[in-house]
């Protein structure tokens, strides 16, 4: 699967200047949905899920378990250090409530599945994200 080997390098993407790097977004996803209108007709919330590693280290290690098909929710549960234990699951965020590079990504990736799911890998001022999204609205 491709998705996995762009995951990496999209931290030099979001984590840098906040607003600047907007226009590269397709790269996170894995390819099939790019040719897809970005879903957006508006859209202003995102049903999302992460996993919040402080340390790059532990957040590549979620990375490998994903790439081998565990499901997120159970990555999530096993590795993610904030208060959304419960399978990564944050519900419903709009626009507007999450920190910058953290909603760039949300509203870029196309919705997927926990058991399959697209997503992408954002440094944020509070560490590591992986994010999902699950439903758009």
């Amino acid at each position: 699967s491709t998705q996995c080997s762009v995951s990496s390098g999209i931290n030099a993407e979001y984590g840098g200047g906040g607003k600047g790097g907007g226009k590269g977004k397709g790269k996170a996803d894995s390819g099939a949905s790019a040719a897809e209108p970005k879903e957006k007709k508006g859209g202003t919330a995102v049903k999302v899920r992460h996993i919040l590693c402080e340390k790059q280290s532990k957040s590549m290690e979620a990375l490998a378990e994903l790439q081998k098909g565990v499901r997120f929710n159970e990555v999530a549960t096993k590795y993610s250090e904030d208060k959304a234990r419960s399978g990564g699951d944050l519900g419903w965020m709009t626009r507007g409530s999450m920190v910058g590079p953290f909603q760039d990504a949300a509203f870029a990736l196309s919705k997927s599945t926990v058991a399959n799911p697209n997503y992408v890998q954002v440094k944020t001022k509070f560490g590591y994200h992986i994010i999902m999204v699950e439903d758009k609205k």
